[in-house]
């Protein structure tokens, strides 16, 4: 099986008809519809890149001849050069700026359009009538405000590219054979073959390739790739398991309950899939500006011309102060208001281990008030640790803890492992141990010196004759605060007990602290019980808890904050985040998570450090604020420039009128807009996480 990437429905290779070879990879598709959107969609980035190549290499000669070296025949060169790019690589704006006129609004197409092409007109009337239009050209202009944009539209292609990488990663999980129980004997089949009430054997170390119930046998799974939780949880006959999770121990057989798109994981690839395609793509404040600004720029050098004309000027006159107009109104500074910004921004980012992508990501991120984050392996390490090791009687912490870890040496178990590790950093010496045995779900007994080691829950000491009634009290203190309890005896006498937990990152606390203090509303999401979930979201400082969620539902709280008029970041590491993270307003994911985690949010912690969630908003908010200022700027020359070039102050100024001067104005303007942007190197997180 896999996944058709236009509509993400799945695809069986064998009986697939639509497929394509691209860079020794074949990809298959569910109809020829989706094999020729495809294709469609290839040939167009294709295009697009080679434009962009095509618009830098010219506009590098063309900005050298204009401002550092002048040839014989400098214009005629200029013309040469700058053609191609107005109307090969700039086609796209004029075919954007009629289908604007058919729907009678503006874009940033028409303005694109429209100052390009004065700029580029006027040029070619100073090349070829230099008796009548004296002057400089603008060719740089129109090359330089083309190759910029078309770049821009190329990494958001690359951005959109990525879309349908995580729903690949999350089918990637799913085994493609299951080992069912035919006639008697073992079969091993297609996963798309097997069918509801079929029994699938799933030997230790296996994946479960569906969903269903235990039938028989007794083991560990490990189904922290669905839940997000570290611990393993024991499945007897009767328990459900989850197609994708892992046989940490026994054999199990189990019926098949879920098949097909029924399956937990499906379900999370559907989340996943309508999550990321059902929102509507946030509105360039430019863009909204523009249909305001365009068509006004475009009245007022009409009704220029047109005025001076009848005033009693001349032709030429009239056009110099129609063309004027335009290029002083030419969005050179709009052009590179957001994308240098967004460069800079998203380059401390990285600098300072965070990927932002792109910049509706930092859009997003301004305007967050409310953000949720996952528990395990988010706030938490997500693997358990000892936290508390407590002695009876004249026993020392450290021989419970040395006779716990004999007994756990060599367990898989997350909670043995943890045991042992500890025992380790505490230099403890751990012999070899004779007749090892492990209950599953119950503990574990080893002789040592010629007696019992029992380490275990209350069910395993009771069922080998041991009296707890001591410890009671301690055991219920630890399990109050979340922990797992383990009960050490050795002999026929408790010695004591050590707590596990899964615990907190070293900066959790200080990032909920700061958040908190910047009037975002902190929130925890977690499959755990309240109990447990309550203690954690207490030691972190987090005031509002969803606990006990299962996997597929996280995405419904987050709709449900959402709901509310919250505009909600999720962070999270998990596959079973990935749904809450598309459905997130912004989902920021932990650089230390899953690849399918990686691939949802829209912001990546490199470092694993939750102070970066702090810093990504508030760079974010830096960033958006240096727009603005950009776009201000990018304005305020055309708006004090345009009535002047209008001819307001003619004749006491006429020098203004020239387009020379309306090409400064323009310069200028972009001269203000790199140098705002350049100025956001100055930034330093509110937090220095170095």
């Amino acid at each position: 099986m896999t996944v058709d990437p236009v509509c993400g429905m799945y695809v069986d290779e064998k009986k697939a008809i639509f497929k394509k070879d691209i860079d020794s990879k074949t990809i298959y598709f569910c109809s020829e519809n989706c094999l020729k959107t495809y294709e469609s969609r290839e040939k167009e980035f294709k295009k697009l890149r080679l434009l962009v190549i095509l618009s830098g290499l010219i506009a590098v000669p063309v900005v050298a001849l204009s401002f550092f070296y002048k040839l014989p025949y400098n214009n005629w060169i200029l013309l040469l050069l700058a053609t191609p790019v107005q109307f090969v690589a700039g086609w796209r704006f004029y075919k954007g700026m009629w289908d604007g006129l058919k729907a009678r609004s503006a874009n940033m197409d028409t303005l694109i359009a429209t100052g390009t092409s004065a700029a580029w007109f006027y040029s070619v009337s100073v090349v070829f009538f230099p008796a009548i239009f004296t002057g400089e050209t603008y060719f740089d202009a129109s090359v330089i405000i083309i190759a910029l944009v078309l770049f821009g539209k190329l990494l958001e292609e690359i951005a959109k590219g990525k879309a349908s990488e995580s729903i690949k990663k999350l089918m990637g999980l799913q085994p493609k054979t299951a080992r069912i129980i035919k006639n008697g004997k073992e079969v091993e089949i297609p996963i798309e073959n097997v069918q509801i009430n079929d029994i699938i054997v799933v030997r230790p170390g296996e994946k479960f390739p569906v969903d269903g119930i235990v039938v028989e046998g007794e083991s560990s799974v490990d189904e922290s790739m669905i839940t997000g939780e570290s611990m393993p949880v024991t499945k007897r006959k009767g328990d459900e398991v989850i197609g994708a999770t892992i046989n940490k121990s026994g054999l199990l057989r189990f019926k098949a309950t879920k098949v097909g798109k029924d399956t937990v994981l499906q379900q999370i690839i559907k989340v996943v899939q309508e999550a990321q395609t059902g929102k509507a793509p946030i509105q360039r404040l430019a863009d909204k500006v523009a249909s305001i600004f365009t068509p006004s720029v475009i009245a007022v050098a009409i009704l220029s011309g047109i005025l001076w004309f009848f005033l009693g000027q001349n032709f030429i006159f009239a056009l110099t102060i129609f063309i004027t107009v335009l290029i002083i109104a030419c969005p050179c500074a709009l052009g590179i208001a957001t994308p240098t910004a967004i460069l800079v921004g998203t380059g401390l980012g990285a600098q300072n281990g965070i990927l932002i992508k792109g910049g509706e990501a930092l859009e997003i991120a301004k305007k967050i008030n409310t953000i949720i984050f996952d528990k395990t392996g988010t706030l938490t390490k997500g693997e358990p640790s000892v936290t508390d090791v407590v002695r009876l009687g004249n026993v020392k912490e450290n021989e419970v803890l040395r006779l716990a870890a004999i007994a756990e040496v060599g367990s898989e178990h997350p909670i043995g492992e943890a045991i042992v590790k500890k025992a380790m950093e505490s230099n403890l010496t751990l012999p070899n141990v004779k007749s090892y045995q492990t209950v599953s779900g119950k503990g574990i007994k080893v002789t040592y010196l010629n007696k019992r080691i029992l380490v275990g829950n209350r069910t395993f000491m009771k069922e080998n004759g041991i009296v707890i009634t001591e410890l009671e009290g301690e055991i219920q203190k630890l399990e109050d605060e979340g922990k797992t309890t383990v009960i050490v005896a050795y002999g026929d006498k408790v010695i004591g007990l050590i707590g596990v937990a899964d615990t907190l990152k070293e900066f959790s606390k200080d990032a909920v602290q700061q958040l908190k203090k910047m009037g975002i509303g902190v929130w925890m999401i977690t499959g755990d019980n309240e109990r447990t979930a309550n203690s954690i979201a207490s030691d972190v400082g987090i005031d509002y808890v969803m606990a006990g969620v299962l996997p597929e539902d996280k995405a419904k709280k987050v709709k449900e904050l959402q709901d509310k008029g919250m505009i909600v970041s999720a962070v999270g590491d998990g596959i079973n985040d990935a749904p809450m993270l598309a459905q997130a307003d912004l989902g920021i994911a932990i650089g230390s998570g899953t690849d399918v985690a990686l691939e949802t949010g829209k912001i990546v912690l490199i470092k694993n450090d939750l102070r970066d969630v702090v810093t990504s908003i508030d760079l974010s908010k830096y960033t958006v604020n240096k727009i603005k200022q950009n776009l201000f700027w990018a304005f305020f020359y055309n708006t004090v420039g345009i009535p002047l070039a209008a001819g307001i102050l003619y004749p006491f100024f006429g020098l203004l009128l020239s387009p020379i001067i309306a090409g400064a104005a323009m310069a200028f303007s972009s001269f203000s807009v790199v140098g705002n942007s350049l100025l956001m190197r100055m930034y330093r997180p509110r937090i220095q996480t170095k």
